[in-house]
């Protein structure tokens, strides 16, 4: 079963930047799509980004223009890239693939971002 391993997580200050990496353990990586997703204290997970296996994206409104998305299927690992960092955004990040309304791995650990002053 695939692995995902979520790190790069932070305290930042406002406006701050942050570059998130998920690994997976799979050999077929490069035909997932793969997404992040974040979980904030007392709310539901949601979807931020995801860019499929053919390297389109697409982000949820509260995100564009900010985040960006990106894979290297050679290192199995996909990227956030997260600028102008608002402390509506502290939550604690994940990755997956998902298809469907089903996911290829089990939930990781996820990686704790935290924006504060």
């Amino acid at each position: 079963q695939v692995q995902f391993v979520e790190s790069g997580g932070g305290l930042v200050q406002p406006g701050g930047s942050l570059r998130l990496s998920c690994a997976a353990s799979t050999s077929i990586f490069s035909i997932y799509t793969m997404a992040w997703y974040r979980q904030a204290p007392g709310k539901q997970r949601e979807l931020v980004a995801h860019i499929t296996n053919d390297g389109s994206t697409n982000y949820v409104d509260s995100v564009k223009g900010r985040f960006t998305i990106s894979r290297d299927n050679a290192k199995k690992t996909v990227y956030l890239q997260m600028n102008d960092l608002k402390p509506e955004d502290t939550a604690v990040y994940y990755c997956n693939a998902p298809y469907g309304s089903h996911f290829f791995g089990p939930w990781g650990q996820g990686t704790q971002v935290t924006v504060s002053s």
